[in-house]
């Protein structure tokens, strides 16, 4: 953000809060594992270099100056200077850098990433635990007795301090199908046709079902991965449109769509349509690097301002959970400034959708303190 005005520097200066991220890396990997952290999709070792993309490059444009390089450092240069800093070094720089007060954090995912407390005190703020709804099902399929007991039993234990839920829907089946409440008998069946299996990876479309409907009992915001993520995941059955049934089942419970891309639009008219839906750009963002600024255009075309959400959904490297707020100052920044230059939105209507965005309308939804910005 190169220009000097009172939009720039209150974009540059506000404290957001990070709705849906991951764990960093705490101990040190080669340059494959950081490469192969640059591509989402592919679920296989790279056969070429993850920096040239708009993800890589991106990196090299924004994370180089916190290393102390110039901007666009070549890869191994950059690879060279990451190499001299510990892992746990480079989380405190960028996890910083960031300009989060509080980290909503899906656990569910990585064993060898920062845990939430470390995430916190890395950061020098507050990080929340996001409670994902699948890895509360194995938990319940290791324990004794009566399956749906158990899963309610560690949901509302785990759910009592955290501040939401979360699905993977997307990767177990996706969002096409039916959605209704599961019978008791039906749960019984299925469970122990899961357990027989193992209990692990949870793809059983009855147990899901269950899952998802004691979430909305649960009351606290229901996070989806929706769109865009790696290539277990089907992505035309990751459109947010399959989800109606179950949104006009959904009460009064705020469901909350992560990603979005490529059905970002998608996602905007369910936010207009359904009181208790919002959404975010995260992971996205940082993919589409240079190009992100227009998708975070189309964010604010059809979606209500106070359902919008900001999240990196930085997960392994901490520069995605730096790049995360990063890229989207700068985008945010260069969309509301042409609306204001161009004398459609007043420059004070501009701050306090961006006020909105950042913090107001997460702390809102997942009733969080004030964020100190």
């Amino acid at each position: 953000m190169p220009e000097s005005s009172a939009l720039a520097e209150h974009i540059g200066a506000a404290a957001l809060i990070d709705q849906h991220a991951h764990g960093c890396w705490l101990q040190q990997g080669d340059r494959p594992r950081f490469e192969n952290a640059l591509n989402e999709a592919n679920t296989e070792p790279l056969t070429e270099t993850g920096f040239d993309s708009q993800l890589g490059f991106a990196v090299r444009a924004h994370c180089a100056p916190i290393l102390g390089l110039a901007k666009h450092a070549e890869p191994q240069q950059y690879w060279e200077r990451r190499s001299e800093f510990a892992e746990r070094e480079m989380a405190g720089l960028f996890l910083r850098a960031a300009g989060v007060s509080d980290w909503l954090v899906d656990t569910g995912i990585g064993s060898d990433v920062a845990e939430i407390s470390e995430l916190g005190e890395l950061s020098g703020n507050r990080a929340h635990e996001v409670v994902r709804l699948e890895q509360v099902a194995e938990q319940a399929a290791r324990a004794a007795g009566d399956y749906a007991s158990a899963f309610r039993e560690i949901l509302h234990r785990r759910a009592a301090k955290a501040v939401g839920t979360k699905s993977i829907l997307a990767y177990r089946g996706g969002f096409d199908g039916d959605l209704t409440e599961p019978t008791a008998a039906q749960i019984t069946e299925a469970a122990a046709r899961w357990r027989d299996r193992g209990g692990t990876r949870l793809d059983d479309r009855v147990l899901l079902r269950f899952g998802l409907h004691e979430a909305l009992r649960v009351g606290k915001p229901l996070q989806f991965h929706a769109g865009f993520g790696d290539r277990d995941c089907d992505l035309h059955k990751a459109n947010p449109l399959h989800l109606l049934d179950f949104l006009r089942q959904s009460g009064d419970t705020p469901i909350v769509l992560l990603h979005c891309y490529p059905y970002e639009r998608e996602a905007g008219y369910l936010a207009q349509a359904f009181n208790n839906v919002y959404l975010d750009g995260g992971l996205s963002v940082n993919y589409l690097g240079a190009r992100s600024p227009s998708f975070i255009a189309r964010l604010l075309e059809m979606a209500p301002f106070r359902k919008i959400l900001y999240s990196s959904d930085g997960f392994g490297p901490a520069e995605l959970h730096f790049l995360g707020a990063t890229l989207w100052r700068n985008g945010i920044h260069r969309v509301l400034r042409g609306f204001v230059e161009s004398d459609e939105w007043s420059e004070s209507d501009a701050i306090r959708v961006v006020d909105l965005i950042a913090h107001g309308n997460a702390a809102r939804v997942y009733r969080l303190g004030a964020t100190g910005g």
